[in-house]
């Protein structure tokens, strides 16, 4: 089989794979290629085709910074853009700034390998193709290795089982008996998005969500007015802020203001709209104060309450855990199961017992007959892409290396692995995942230019490795998210270590930490010479 040898290779054509390829590229100068399993552009805007999927994350701030006019040209009015849209939106992006030609689609990576004689990597494909490059950018995709749900029988269910990440072009739900495994961000969605068409949709909750209305609209004109007068000064405000959504979060403690105050904030944000507006810009403490949790808590489950009519399914929905996962916000989603084809069932205690013929079984003999089974159970997050590659040098493998806990530097770099950079590796920052993105491809970008000029490889070092993890934990032991099981920690994936996988110090924070490292020569990391070795 030919080998093709380049400088980098991408391994991802989503958000953090264009932005990768357009930095090496056109930015600097090298000669690079992004090899991407899909048919089509776009990563999770490529696989997530379900109905109802849309970007929670508001328009005017999901977009790369560095191009002003592309949504414009594309028409984005929008509060919110849905997967069709944005998929369209990263297709032009590639077009617009000569990406396309340098990526090659329907290429799966089977393995990496480093060697220390040729100071090389190998990358071979699933249809064996070889090629060797300099650097290796892995923009996987923090949440793109799907979970199906275990249920003993499960191959043998004569329906149809479909994952959100992999939904077929031509499946038609009409006036089917349809069941959903999953109440997150995605199966919100799915479930208010498919409810009005089907014959009968029993939704299977394992925990119930904190869910506040999106609030669609069109985009204000002060939102249309930042990318006619105000672009780059917007952009420099949100870089600094935690969450980077476009808005400034709240130094205001819930409990500083009487109650009468602090519900009409909640109430206003609630017709306002928006899960990281709400958690984040009604007051700075939720996250953080067990009281002001619950104030929030409190607040939510009384809209249930004022919404949903059956009081069974009203105090089903009402979470009663802490409010700390990643915010979900989707319009109508407790309205839903007001519609009499609507039934909702708690699997937290009565759970799957078995599958047989169209027929789902709970443990307590209730059977649910399907048509269509849909998994909206989420993704092994940030690491679980990782397990699908074989990534290893000459002395090492990466599952050995992450074998207990993910390791790496400010989510970016791993130790005994040279010129191996990651978009979005564990303990990166929590964030809006595009400013996020293009933070680490800056940074990535910029070490290895320094990395060139020193004529050197390059990697992180293990005290660099254990500082930030520590600095990880330290951080998330300040907020109420590791009291919660969530993806966030790995606490969807069975067997999995729940430990951390971001960073909670903010992208303002995270963004000074990486220029630090600039200003110094990255002391994070280790240069090795190319003839000397280490």
């Amino acid at each position: 089989m030919k080998e093709t040898k380049v400088d980098a290779i991408v391994i991802g054509a989503g958000f953090g794979g264009l932005y990768a390829l357009h930095k090496l590229r056109n930015i600097l100068g090298l000669n690079a290629k992004i090899l991407e399993k899909g048919t089509a552009i776009g990563g999770v805007w490529h696989w997530n085709r379900y109905p109802g999927a849309k970007c929670d994350t508001e328009s005017h701030v999901y977009r790369y910074s560095f191009d002003k006019d592309t949504p414009k040209e594309l028409g984005w009015n929008s509060r919110y853009i849905d997967q069709s849209q944005m998929q369209l939106y990263l297709e032009a992006i590639a077009e617009r700034y000569n990406l396309v030609s340098n990526i090659q689609l329907s290429t799966t990576v089977v393995s990496c390998e480093w060697s220390s004689v040729e100071h090389l990597w190998t990358i071979e494909t699933f249809k064996g193709e070889i090629f060797k490059c300099r650097y290796l950018i892995t923009a996987l995709g923090a949440l793109s290795s799907s979970v199906l749900p275990q249920i003993k029988g499960l191959d043998n269910f004569r329906g149809s089982i479909v994952h959100t990440s992999d939904w077929p072009k031509d499946l038609d739900l009409r006036n089917l008996r349809v069941g959903v495994v999953g109440t997150g961000s995605t199966g919100a969605q799915v479930i208010t998005a498919i409810a009005p068409i089907v014959k009968h949709l029993t939704v299977f909750q394992r925990s119930a969500q904190f869910i506040v209305p999106a609030g669609d609209s069109s985009l204000t004109a002060e939102q249309l007015e930042v990318d006619d007068t105000n672009f780059e000064r917007f952009w420099e405000f949100n870089r600094s802020t935690r969450v980077a959504c476009g808005f400034s979060e709240s130094n205001v403690s819930a409990m500083s203001v009487d109650e009468d105050t602090r519900r009409k904030i909640f109430e206003e944000y609630w017709h306002r709209g928006n899960g990281f507006k709400f958690m984040f810009e009604t007051f700075g403490d939720i996250v953080s104060n067990p009281e002001a949790n619950k104030a929030a808590r409190d607040f939510i489950n009384e809209k249930i309450d004022q919404i949903v009519a059956d009081r069974k399914t009203a105090e089903l929905l009402k979470p009663k855990q802490l409010y700390a996962k990643r915010p979900v916000a989707c319009n109508d989603y407790y309205e839903t199961f007001n519609r009499s084809n609507v039934s909702l069932v708690d699997i937290s205690v009565n759970t799957f017992k078995s599958a047989d013929g169209s027929r789902i079984i709970m443990s307590n003999g209730e059977e649910h007959s399907l048509d269509v089974l849909i998994c909206a159970t989420g993704f092994d997050a940030v690491e679980g892409s990782y397990k699908k590659i074989d990534i290893k040098t000459d002395t090492h493998s990466l599952s050995d290396h992450w074998s207990n806990t993910p390791r790496s530097s400010y989510g970016i770099t791993i130790s005994n692995f040279p010129n191996l950079f990651m978009v979005y590796g564990p303990f990166s920052v929590f964030s809006n995942l595009a400013c996020g993105i293009e933070a680490q491809v800056d940074y990535i970008s910029d070490i290895i230019l320094y990395n060139e000029n020193l004529d050197t490889d390059v990697m992180a070092t293990s005290s660099a490795e254990d500082d930030w993890r520590d600095l990880c934990n330290q951080l998330a032991g300040y907020t109420l998210f590791p009291k919660v099981k969530s993806w966030i920690f790995g606490g969807n994936v069975k067997g999995e270590n729940r430990d951390v996988l971001f960073y909670f110090g903010g992208l303002g924070e995270y963004r000074k930490l990486l220029e630090e490292s600039r200003q110094n020569s990255f002391p994070e990391l280790l240069f090795i010479s190319r003839e000397k070795g280490v």
